[in-house]
């Protein structure tokens, strides 16, 4: 330990499937030092599946010696599969059924509750209010078209994200729709009503309805992984061409690395605004961090920490 350095007492970690590109540390880490908190402590933990049970366990345990933990930011794959392994889920993170915090209540001396929250919705608010203004808290006095691409776990997030937004036409493009973490279950659960297209990924019939309806969409959100949504790309572009600027209208693409992709480059073009995955991914920490510490950390030197980091980042590619 450095001298002078504080003694960690409490300590938190992102967990995933991979874990190491996650951007979480930088974000946690800047949020405690601008708070003060030296004994805090923030590190990514990789954990397959399989051990899973052990480190909730772990998390769970009752706290002998320093530094205690206090709770997980979740990546894919566990965002689901924790529902059924916490002691206590809050309801948004039920009725969204998606989990990305987890935060260790120590009431006395035993074992931890295990709570569950979900902060990703508040991350896609937030990053679509930063940059389309158009999207307040009225918004929902008119008619908003949303589109959202993937069925997994952040897209059941980016549904009551969008609803909050003020969505009331809302379509899911997904390769599936059937199964108990899809998007369309999620819909159902919140009594959404919403229009589910079948997309295959390189049919051009189908990359082009699914442009048709992202096109008309004044929100976009694409919740896939790198290079999945590459293929809209073109006829998104096309469906747009020779029509008046989407001024207002928004893309999220959660991806944030390699950056722009091209979806956004397309959506660019066409006149609308994006906000880029980081974005989402600062604007979902700020309550992370205030559910696990107890303190509300300040927004732009977290801001200001990741966009350095992504720098670095693409440095590192040059």
């Amino acid at each position: 330990m450095p001298s002078g350095a504080a003694r960690a007492r409490h300590r938190a970690a992102v967990i995933g499937d991979p874990v190491a590109h996650s951007l979480s540390p930088v974000l946690h880490r800047a949020a405690y030092a601008c708070a003060g908190l030296h004994d805090w402590v923030y590190d990514q933990r990789q954990t397959p599946p399989a051990d899973l049970p052990a480190l909730l366990d772990e998390l769970a345990a009752p706290a002998t010696t320093d530094p205690v933990w206090e709770g997980l930011s979740v990546t894919m794959p566990h965002k689901q599969a924790l529902l059924n392994r916490l002691d206590v889920i809050d309801p948004l993170a039920a009725t969204v059924g998606a989990v990305n915090t987890v935060v260790a209540q120590r009431p006395g001396r035993g074992a931890a509750l295990l709570t569950g929250f979900n902060t990703d919705v508040a991350g896609i608010v937030g990053a679509v209010r930063e940059v389309g203004p158009g999207f307040t808290d009225a918004a929902a006095a008119g008619r908003i078209r949303a589109v959202v691409l993937g069925s997994g776990a952040t897209a059941c997030s980016a549904l009551a994200a969008v609803t909050e937004l003020g969505a009331t036409d809302i379509v899911i493009a997904a390769r599936r729709h059937a199964g108990p973490g899809r998007a369309l279950t999620a819909a159902h659960r919140m009594g959404l009503e919403v229009t589910a297209l079948t997309w295959r990924p390189g049919d051009a019939a189908s990359d082009a309805e699914v442009a048709a309806a992202a096109a008309r969409a004044d929100l976009l959100v694409s919740t896939l992984p790198s290079g999945a949504a590459d293929t809209l790309a073109a006829p998104l572009a096309s469906a747009r061409s020779g029509s008046a600027p989407r001024n207002g209208a928004v893309l999220l693409d959660v991806v944030y690395a390699p950056w722009p992709t091209p979806l956004a480059g397309a959506w660019q073009v066409c006149g609308g605004a994006i906000a880029p995955g980081w974005l989402m991914l600062l604007h979902q920490a700020v309550p992370q961090v205030t559910l696990m510490t107890g303190h509300t950390p300040a927004l732009e030197p977290m801001r200001q920490a990741l966009l350095e980091a992504l720098a670095r980042r693409g440095d590192e590619r040059r």
